[in-house]
């Protein structure tokens, strides 16, 4: 309780290949080993610990150089557990992706527990000409264990600026004993929840419809896919359960680099 841990990586783009140039990490925080994925720098980021507690601090720091390209995915899911420090757990992520670079990143839910509190900041900044993959994903809770909607307070924040004008925010905050989260117009039944980023110079609006019909294979997700502007794409998905969850964004996200990137190669295993 009451740690503060920082993860720095700076990538570059040398000949054919992406290296990691710059790389620091404190503890719990930790960087796996980074291997080429279709020409691309592919990293499992890792948290050693048992999750982050309050009055914890996790900030990420990563930078996508000039043409790199960078496949980013964690170890597995975040828990957030509860503690009597007075200030909420943290954890701050801000990327910055230069101009050809790209960054495909697709993360693990966040699962806090019941009486976590939670503050939790995604910043994105791309330039005009770069290319983004992009999809979190939160949790209810332990819903198996009769948790779901349990915890005290989350904070949510999703920005994404591209040539630094702002294209998308995403702002929440969930204090579920004070107003109830499993209503018609919040989650509704819903347990798991995910936002999809998609930023690409060739982005149309019938590749959005293209990505949004394909989640029709999944009945038990309540998925929407639109183009909201000429070159940015948003999905939001939200599922009861885990299993046509996680297959709808995996659906979701081999499709999107089929259809748009042409990258279809940069689906990482961990």
């Amino acid at each position: 309780m009451g740690r503060h841990a920082r993860l720095e990586l700076g990538f570059e783009r040398r000949g054919a290949d992406t290296v990691l140039a710059h790389g620091y990490a404190e503890p719990p925080l930790r960087v796996g080993r980074v291997l080429s994925l279709d020409g691309a720098a592919y990293v499992i980021l890792v948290c050693t610990g048992p999750g982050i507690l309050a009055g914890d601090t996790l900030q990420y720091t990563i930078r996508v150089g000039v043409g790199a390209q960078v496949v980013l995915t964690s170890q597995s899911a975040l828990q957030v557990h509860p503690s009597p420090a007075p200030t909420p757990a943290r954890i701050v992520h801000e990327y910055h992706v230069d101009a050809g670079g790209e960054l495909y990143a697709h993360w693990d839910p966040v699962i806090p527990f019941a009486d976590a509190r939670l503050e939790q900041r995604f910043a994105l900044r791309v330039a005009d000409d770069s290319r983004l993959y992009w999809s979190d994903a939160l949790m209810s809770g332990r819903s198996a264990r009769g948790e779901a909607w349990q915890f005290s307070a989350l904070a949510h924040d999703l920005r994404l600026d591209i040539a630094s004008k702002l294209a998308y925010l995403e702002r929440y905050s969930l204090t579920p004993r004070g107003r109830a989260v499993a209503s018609r117009w919040a989650a509704s039944d819903a347990q798991y929840l995910a936002t999809v980023l998609v930023h690409h110079p060739r982005v149309t609006e019938d590749q959005a419809e293209a990505l949004h019909r394909r989640l029709d294979e999944f009945p038990d997700v309540s998925a929407a896919v639109d183009a909201v502007d000429s070159m940015l794409i948003v999905g939001r998905l939200a599922a009861v359960t885990g299993p046509p969850f996680a297959m709808a964004r995996t659906q979701l996200r081999q499709s999107a680099l089929e259809l748009i990137f042409g990258r279809p190669n940069l689906v990482g295993r961990k």
